[in-house]
């Protein structure tokens, strides 16, 4: 039994009784809130370790509690994977550039539902004992979880985080989207490679005012190559 603490934020009681009966079997405590002012309620009372956030939510939707989840210090770092209905590719990426870190359309699986929980609690993990990574005035502290740019600090989202982190622990090596998916994201977990180019969007963007953003650099046809050298 796992214990971990699944906040469930989903205005559809049925949906909600449903994922937790089934993350309840799982060996997981579920906490729920049918709106975003109950799930800030509960966040207050009892922190949870990943937050299941429908997209359609009564008064403010689930992308901008999202984006609030990544604006406050003691939420920047949770897990959150995005609930919906929507399939569009406009929609994934702005599910994803709001600050989720995995997105999965209605209806779908438990058993598919369980493994992209398992694989975004795995990926948290516990404390990290890498060195820290430079390249050029752009340093990584992974045991503190901190980037600097020129002696600046930088926030980046989980996801960006730990993507940038296995570009800079394998520099001038070209990976394809898939070998992407598989060391960032973990093998054996339903996430479109796209997902992998929404992300790398984001990173550009967080580095780019600093002229860091050409470190990372598009493959044509094959992936992406984290470069020393701008």
């Amino acid at each position: 039994m796992s214990g971990e603490r699944i906040l469930i934020v989903e205005d559809e009681r049925a949906i909600r009784e449903m994922v937790g009966l089934a993350l309840g079997q799982a060996g997981y405590r579920c906490l729920e809130a049918g709106n975003a002012h109950e799930a800030e309620a509960v966040l207050r009372a009892e922190p949870p370790d990943l937050v299941l956030l429908d997209w359609m939510l009564p008064g403010l939707s689930g992308v901008d509690f999202a984006r609030r989840l990544r604006r406050q210090p003691a939420t920047r770092d949770l897990p959150v994977i995005m609930l919906t209905a929507r399939a569009d590719e406009d929609d994934l990426i702005q599910g994803l550039e709001a600050g989720a870190d995995d997105y999965i359309t209605k209806p779908f699986s438990v058993r598919e539902l369980l493994a992209r929980i398992q694989a975004l609690l795995r990926r948290r993990g516990g404390p990290d004992t890498g060195s820290v990574l430079e390249a050029g005035g752009l340093r990584l502290d992974p045991v503190a979880h901190r980037i600097t740019l020129d002696g600046e600090s930088l926030d980046l989202g989980p996801t960006e985080f730990r993507l940038l982190k296995f570009f800079m622990q394998h520099p001038e090596r070209v990976f394809s989207r898939e070998q992407v998916l598989d060391h960032v994201w973990g093998d054996n977990v339903f996430i479109e490679e796209r997902t992998v180019d929404v992300h790398i969007r984001r990173l550009r963007k967080a580095l780019a005012p600093a002229g860091y953003d050409t470190l990372i650099q598009t493959v044509r046809g094959t992936g992406y190559r984290f470069s020393r050298r701008p």
